[in-house]
């Protein structure tokens, strides 16, 4: 009796451990997920809200426009036109997502990371030159030309950057291991935060003087 007591206890561990082995937290989907005691109280999750499966139509899963050419006309001279769960909602739990990037010829992608994804770039068109700097304390700067049918990738996290070097239009298609990669642009972050940073702080911070901060908080 003793013997079959003993087996099983042992078995029950053993599936315990197998269990806590396999069990993880999800990877962050949103900037912030505060907890609360109240669930009357919550508003997001970590991800979306699932639709009854016996519900889903093909068109859950479908996202049409990908083809059609974005509107570059702006101050960096490219755009980023990103299906993320909330265009697709079919992507929810898969942790996958793409974009297409546009750009104008001397166009601009600006030094940006993902904080929730790593980074596939795949060259549709043009000439672009690449590069991501990694972290603390070598801050190597890792860049290449691409041309047309090249592939890039952007390690997770890390700030990247892409430049239309070519004559014409330039486009690429991005794809990150995430339904919500999320997008940090250095300059527009720093320089046009809300509330704004105290100008003294970033003036020493970027070695500037505080008058060029304060122009470039009101210029973003």
């Amino acid at each position: 009796m003793k013997r079959g007591v003993s087996f099983l206890v042992t078995v029950a561990f053993m599936a315990l451990a197998s269990f806590l082995a396999s069990a993880y937290d999800p990877s962050p989907l949103e900037d912030t997920c505060v907890a609360v005691d109240e669930p009357n109280n919550a508003v997001f999750v970590n991800g979306k809200f699932c639709k009854n499966p016996n519900l889903t139509v093909a068109e859950d899963f479908l996202y049409q426009g990908l083809n059609i050419p974005g509107n570059t006309s702006n101050y960096v001279g490219s755009i980023v036109n990103l299906i993320n769960v909330d265009q697709l909602p079919g992507e929810n739990t898969l942790g996958v997502s793409v974009a297409r990037i546009d750009y104008e010829p001397n166009g601009q992608n600006p030094p940006h990371f993902h904080p929730r994804a790593s980074e596939v770039f795949i060259v549709l068109e043009g000439t672009l030159f690449v590069g991501f700097i990694t972290s603390n304390p070598e801050h190597r700067f890792i860049s290449k030309v691409l041309n047309k049918g090249d592939v890039f990738v952007f390690p997770f996290s890390l700030i990247h950057f892409q430049v239309n070097i070519g004559h014409t239009n330039a486009v690429a298609i991005a794809a990150f291991n995430s339904q919500n990669p999320g997008v940090i642009t250095i300059a527009s972050s720093m320089f046009g935060s809300n509330p704004p940073i105290n100008p003294d702080f970033l003036a020493r911070a970027f070695q500037l003087d505080k008058r060029v901060v304060e122009y470039l908080q009101a210029r973003f």
